[in-house]
């Protein structure tokens, strides 16, 4: 799906540049509303794990829906010399996923597909690259924010084209902790208290490439994978960030060097336009069928490093991402007004669709005459990430 929303964004580039210097009059070619809708394999064959693929369709650039994924097809993956490994599709549509796979270095594999269309595909074969370990990821800190980099180095010398994905885990505590909530059309003292700690993950949609070709030694030395400005709210309690490493060969990382070109490096009619993508997959019973993506095969390298705040300058104003929601709200039953307002139905009306929800009573000499209140992703976390705390967190 992220490499379908990579070629919508080339297209509707490209599609920009030739539209622009004929501003004058309004243009819309007609590739917008005519897109073939061409296969996309998204995923690489994992010579030491599970191998997950993702199969989808392009879609036209004026479609205002997430890529349609490719669902029933048969996937495995064919070793030169023969057998066959089963890559099933999972509870996810358009998710394709193997058992955890032990794929001898001394073959060459590729990945075969059959669409419950009848349309059959492949990858070409490709040798097996092993991925050196992660040295270490590094962080070091500026007067404009936080810098993360990856070091790895290969003694073979075999390695040398390198592509970085990363995986953020960061901890989410939300500023406030009802102690009552509406329920059944009345108040009452809260039977399941919110999470007070969340935790958000996202990954990575850059793409992170490099090469040691030019170097007397395959090494690479802080290379950049992220960084955050100080207001950055990832960072603002705990945050972590899970490397994974890809070695690639010369031909899948120059396709991985134009997609990064294609969609980081245009900006304006100056900078380069679109190349064509020609993948290493290709239709075995249709010739005028296209196929969108590279199947390379290698084993992953990964590492995982934790930031706390307390290791971070003090001086840096960081945000929690909860700077909205303060101060909380007040709900006032008995507020002085012409007729004096029902409080049931002030209530019902705060607070009966459950995206607004009541923190604690307001008091005035003993008697409760409103209550501090909030919308919803103010007070519950798992509006912004999940309560279940990860297996790996600290």
């Amino acid at each position: 799906m992220r490499f379908a929303l990579l070629l919508f964004r080339i297209t509707l580039l490209w599609c920009l540049a030739v539209a622009l210097p004929g501003c004058i009059d309004p243009y819309m070619p007609e590739v917008i509303s005519a897109t073939k809708h061409y296969l996309v394999v998204d995923g690489f064959i994992n010579s030491q794990g599970i191998t997950t693929v993702i199969l989808s369709r392009t879609y036209d650039i004026d479609g205002r829906t997430t890529p349609p994924a490719e669902t029933g097809a048969t996937v495995t993956i064919e070793a030169e010399g023969g057998g066959n490994y089963a890559v099933r599709e999972s509870t996810t549509k358009g998710t394709y996923a193997s058992a955890s796979l032990r794929l001898p270095a001394t073959q060459r594999y590729r990945l075969r597909i059959r669409t419950s269309g009848g349309k059959e595909y492949a990858s070409d074969y490709v040798l097996i690259k092993t991925a050196p370990a992660i040295d270490n990821i590094t962080w070091r800190t500026a007067n404009d924010g936080l810098n993360i980099y990856v070091n790895t180095h290969d003694d073979t010398n075999a390695s040398q084209y390198y592509r970085w994905e990363y995986e953020e885990t960061w901890e989410i505590r939300p500023p406030y902790s009802p102690s009552v909530e509406y329920k059944n059309g009345r108040m009452q003292d809260i039977t399941v208290p919110f999470p007070v700690t969340c935790w958000g993950n996202v990954k990575s949609v850059d793409i992170k490439i490099s090469n040691t070709t030019r170097l007397s030694q395959d090494v690479v030395s802080d290379f950049p994978i992220r960084s955050f400005a100080t207001t950055a709210s990832q960072i603002y309690y705990k945050y972590s960030i899970l490397v994974r490493q890809h070695t690639l060969t010369q031909e899948e990382y120059g396709y991985w060097e134009l997609l990064k070109k294609n969609t980081e490096n245009i900006g304006s009619l100056f900078d380069p336009q679109p190349a064509q993508l020609t993948g290493n997959v290709h239709c075995l019973n249709d010739d005028t069928e296209l196929a969108l993506g590279y199947v390379g095969a290698h084993s992953v390298a990964e590492k995982r490093i934790f930031i706390s705040r307390g290791e971070l300058p003090s001086t840096w104003r960081l945000q929690n991402g909860f700077e909205g929601c303060l101060p909380p709200d007040s709900v006032f039953l008995y507020k002085p007004s012409p007729p004096p307002p029902n409080p049931a139905e002030v209530l019902r009306s705060a607070f009966g669709r459950s995206t607004y929800l009541p923190i604690q009573p307001i008091y005035e000499q003993g008697i409760i005459i409103g209550y501090l209140a909030k919308e919803q992703s103010c007070i519950d976390c798992r509006a912004r990430g999940a309560s279940v705390r990860p297996s790996f967190w600290q």
